[in-house]
């Protein structure tokens, strides 16, 4: 790309004719195959600018096929499943093209979660080799995994039969005595490695699954979401032709790289504009305004509950960079006067939010950046063109929506709010292992059922209401009240507990256990929670507790609880007592 637009909302329309001069129409590609020709056409731009370091295209490339021999020569054929528990360091984005290069399938994980919840992911996705960091924010992994799987780093584990190999990462490069290293994998790269790399690179499809991406769902457990080379690459197309991006174009985030988000909006997109990702290991507001001012990012991605964090930092010590071109605020729920507080502080010429899951495979509306900023306050967006990626027969789009009745599943009219429901080439073609709950996932006729509640004006602009689900986000995670509620049953002094979210202005929303108490015999909030933080990843544990009598829980006709009166309620009780 040589055409570099001049910033600003104006330039949008710009930016995307030389967008669709370079790519005039969908070439099926893998992602290595996308990878390399990016690398080909910009070996010395870099490609992630970490805490580390500078790692250019050309650096990454033979990086990530040495790391991909030594999988071939360990005995990694394609298709197996490897499994990547790892921060936003370059060492991820090394090992996540080694695998694909491999032609093996990522199972990149929430490096949140912590001893049944590690080992369910592990198992249930037939991890072969594991890739892992040691230690993270003060948790120790190798130690988790000496827990629940003994024997791990040799290959021999009862509990994870399947696993082969393991290797880890350790960011202060003082790894355990006994464990592999990720120069050890390099090391066992052979010429005959090699060649069957080499060979393999021609038979990786653009329609094979590529990752699988575990989100939790309304049984309680994760399911593996599987995505494929081409969804991948449409999704990441959509949003770098959305909001036209340029020659260059430099993404400072702290979103994890195991989520759709971070992946495949931030360093799958910019493969496609010669561009990089700026990500933070570990979110620190202040490190990220000083790494977007001192590293000249065209981007700032975040969730809304660090938006509110880097607004804190700005205000106190100003913005210093004339390169900032757009701030992407999304994932959660913002405050009205945040747009205008980013416009004011920042400076950028543009602003989005949008609205996708790890089914739809990122996200599937956006707001324009040359649309008008009432949007931003009303809607989530609206449906993403596509540019090249898009399929003719649905406009042009990666994906389309409409609302049906949830009771009847009637399509509702324009407007209409009732349960989003969504098609097209992007949307997942279900569960790893699990043929009822992707059963469940669709309607009859093949729409992926969202379970959120929304309606879609004549614009064709999707604003969200609310959801059918039970789960809630915190800080942009969900979180399934079952999982909790489960942990909650097996206390003594609990008769029955429910878990809800609530409002919180800074994460979002945060969950909130509703206790029945076993009668004379009322727990200790401050154990409850601490249980929970013992148990449970973090965004999943509770901050409220609240008490009731067993006939104050709102139940149905058939006896069950109605979680949305019962939030509602919970709701109101925090008022009061605030």
């Amino acid at each position: 790309m040589t055409v570099r637009a001049k910033p600003g909302s104006g330039r949008a329309a710009a930016r995307r004719a030389e967008l669709d001069r370079l790519y005039p129409s969908w070439q099926p590609h893998s992602i290595p195959s996308r990878f390399a020709q990016a690398a080909c056409a910009n070996p010395d731009s870099p490609l992630i600018i970490s805490e580390t370091g500078s790692f250019s295209y050309a650096q990454m490339d033979a990086r990530s096929r040495r790391l991909a021999s030594g999988l071939v020569a360990c005995g990694v054929k394609a298709g197996d499943h490897v499994a990547l528990i790892m921060a936003n360091y370059a060492e991820f984005v090394a090992a996540k093209l080694a695998i694909l290069r491999a032609g093996a399938v990522t199972i990149p994980v929430n490096f949140y979660l912590r001893g049944d919840e590690l080992s369910y992911v592990l198992s249930q996705s037939d991890a072969t080799v594991l890739i892992a960091m040691d230690r993270y924010r003060g948790h120790d992994y190798l130690a988790d995994f000496d827990s629940f799987a003994p024997g791990w780093h040799e290959g021999a584990a009862a509990k994870l039969p399947i696993l082969r190999h393991a290797f880890a990462f350790s960011p202060t490069g003082e790894l355990r005595s006994g464990v592999r290293s990720l120069d050890d994998l390099e090391a066992c790269a052979t010429p005959a490695s090699d060649a069957e790399l080499a060979a393999r690179a021609a038979h990786i499809g653009a329609g094979d699954v590529c990752d699988i991406l575990y989100t939790s769902g309304t049984t309680g457990r994760p399911k593996g979401v599987l995505l494929t080379h081409d969804m991948i690459l449409r999704a990441a197309y959509a949003s770098v032709y959305t909001r036209a991006f340029e020659d260059g174009w430099r993404i400072a985030h702290a979103l994890p790289m195991y989520h759709v988000f971070g992946y495949i909006e931030c360093l799958i997109a910019v493969m496609f504009v010669g561009g990089c990702v700026i990500p933070q290991a570990i979110f620190n507001a202040e490190g990220l305004v000083d790494s977007a001012e001192r590293h000249r990012a065209t981007d700032l991605i975040a969730l809304p509950t660090m938006t509110v964090q880097l607004l804190d930092v700005v205000r106190k010590r100003g913005f210093a960079s004339d390169s900032l071109v757009a701030v992407f605020n999304s994932g959660g729920v913002n405050r009205p006067q945040i747009w205008s507080e980013i416009r004011e502080l920042f400076r950028p010429c543009e602003l989005a939010t949008a609205y996708g899951m790890t089914e739809t495979t990122a996200s599937t509306v956006c707001t324009l950046p040359e649309g008008d900023d009432s949007h931003l306050q009303t809607s989530n967006g609206r449906l993403k063109p596509a540019g090249a990626a898009g399929d003719p027969a649905i406009g042009g789009y990666t994906a389309i929506y409409k609302t049906i009745d949830p009771e009847t599943g009637a399509d509702l009219p324009v407007g209409a709010t009732g349960e989003m429901v969504a098609r097209g080439p992007v949307i997942t073609r279900g569960y790893y292992k699990k043929p009822e709950e992707t059963a469940a996932l669709f309607t009859a006729d093949g729409w992926l059922k969202t379970g959120d509640v929304g309606r879609i004006d004549a614009e064709g602009y999707l604003s969200l209401t609310g959801r059918i689900k039970e789960t809630y986000r915190c800080g942009g995670e969900m979180v399934i009240p079952r999982e909790i509620e489960e942990l909650m049953d097996r206390h003594p002094r609990v008769a029955q507990a429910l878990a809800v979210g609530v409002p919180d202005p800074k994460m979002g929303e945060i969950g909130c256990l509703c206790i029945v108490p076993k009668p004379g015999d009322r727990p200790d909030p401050a154990e409850l929670l601490a249980l929970c933080a013992e148990k449970l990843a973090r965004f999943k544990v509770p901050r409220l507790v609240l008490f009731f009598e067993a006939n104050e829980i709102p139940v149905t006709a058939t006896g069950r609880p109605q979680k949305l009166r019962l939030a509602a309620i919970a709701r109101e009780r925090l008022e009061r007592r605030a």
